[in-house]
């Protein structure tokens, strides 16, 4: 389960970045991951259950705002969201591999105090 390294980094840079700024607790975590990203939402919500206690976010709350899929059709300019695996543009059937979103693993936001 590679969230569990995933969340160990996220809090490291937390810790790091609320230290930085004289915090002393981290209250609130949030996330934006992709459906695309290869990180399962419920597993990164057990790590940062697990990678947190006896660090100041140990009590914070975590969020994760899930990212649709969406790509781009090369051919007609079409934007739109995969219905499966293969991404077949619905105006023009075209296979596309530009991929707009869908992909994203980041913090985005921290409330510390």
């Amino acid at each position: 389960m590679h969230e569990v390294g995933i969340m160990e980094r996220t809090l490291e840079i937390a810790i790091d970045r609320a230290r930085e700024r004289g915090a002393s607790q981290i209250h609130a975590l949030k996330m934006r991951v992709g459906v695309l990203s290869g990180v399962v939402p419920d597993a990164l919500s057990f790590a940062f259950d697990v990678a947190a206690q006896g660090t100041i976010a140990e009590n914070a709350r975590f969020e994760i705002e899930s990212v649709p899929a969406r790509c781009l059709c090369d051919r007609c300019g079409q934007e739109f969201e995969p219905v499966d695996i293969i991404f077949e543009c619905p105006n023009c059937h075209q296979i596309s591999a530009n991929v707009a979103s869908g992909k994203e693993l980041e913090l985005t936001s921290m409330e510390v105090a």
